[in-house]
């Protein structure tokens, strides 16, 4: 990698110095709005926490919080980290999701890629089309900020939230975007307690997130609290089951594959997993929300699954529709 590229790398400057100003909720007290000026890392005016800063990323998990989810997030870095995830060259990270230049995870790459066309060319010109200035985005499951590049890119403000950090796979390997793209800020944060004072954002994408929630309502509430009103949600690349026992059925493969692979069933947190009509329903029911269920193009071979699966007397394969619904007051 070039000296060029690595000095751009490291140049990440402070809150402070961001693109936007974002009015931050304390995490640990849920007041605000916490202090962001004169800083590089705010803090809480009521109860002292500090969102510690480390290479551009805002830690905002209490230290209880933190240790609720260390083993989730040992687990879950130990599997991606065996699956190859990740690269110490900044073109693999820009090529994102069109192309996996590692070769080791194509194919998931590829079903992201058709995700973000159907995004970029469905719904973001609807929603860029209603707003009469670029939208601040909020991207929950981040990853290592390639959705929040591609937006950036695109002339929005998007804020990057996950629990990981890390420099490969999590909030640090977003590094890569910033001699390219503006910066955009990182958060450490957990879905159910996002960091941010209400009415702020005009989208929340979760990004191949939603079903790692371990209650969708509080999950969906957390997340329409910090939409602005008309504010867009979608939830991308969730698995999706008809019916529930097959979902269940995934489950149990699951964390059988996994104890084989890895050594541990991956259920440190009671992740919810997968999404059925019934769940929609409910969640409408409750949050007064209107789905609209989009169905992206993912290949013949994706397409052909369920006829497999019929033939073969397996469980039907997970879809990944696309949920699209707005705040409406």
């Amino acid at each position: 990698m070039s000296d060029v590229v690595m000095s751009s790398i490291a140049a990440v400057p402070p809150f402070s110095q961001a693109n936007w100003l974002l009015a931050l909720q304390c995490p640990n007290c849920r007041r605000g709005p916490c202090r962001t000026f004169s800083t590089s890392e705010p803090s809480c005016l009521s109860c002292g926490f500090v969102f510690s800063e480390f290479r551009g990323v805002y830690n905002a998990l209490p230290q209880p919080r933190e240790e609720t989810f260390r083993q989730f997030v040992h687990d879950y870095e130990s599997v991606r980290a065996k699956e190859g995830r990740g690269s110490d060259r900044s073109d693999y990270y820009l090529a994102l999701p069109f192309k996996d230049l590692t070769g080791r995870n194509v194919w998931q790459w590829g079903i992201r890629a058709r995700t973000f066309r159907f995004i970029e060319r469905k719904l973001l010109p609807l929603i860029e089309d209603r707003s009469a200035r670029r939208c601040d985005v909020l991207d929950i499951g981040a990853g290592n900020g390639w959705l929040s590049y591609r937006l950036a890119l695109r002339g929005h403000r998007p804020v990057a939230v996950d629990l990981l950090d890390n420099e490969t796979d999590g909030l640090g390997g977003a590094r890569h975007y910033f001699h390219v793209a503006p910066v955009f800020l990182r958060f450490k944060a957990e879905m159910d307690c996002l960091p941010f004072m209400p009415d702020q954002f005009d989208v929340v994408i979760f990004n191949a997130s939603f079903h790692y929630s371990e209650d969708y309502g509080r999950t969906l509430k957390e997340a329409l609290r910090c939409l602005r009103r008309g504010g867009h949600l979608i939830i991308a690349d969730s698995p999706f089951y008809w019916k529930e026992e097959s979902g269940q059925k995934m489950l149990q493969e699951k964390r059988a594959a996994f104890v084989r692979q890895f050594g541990f069933r991956s259920d440190s947190i009671q992740s919810q997993e997968y999404l059925t009509p019934k769940i929609l329903r409910d969640l409408s029911t409750r949050l007064k929300l209107k789905w609209h269920i989009h169905k992206p193009w993912y290949g013949v071979n994706w397409a052909l699954r369920p006829i497999k699966a019929q033939l073969m007397r397996r469980r039907e394969p997970s879809k990944f529709f696309l949920l699209h619904a707005q705040r409406e007051n």
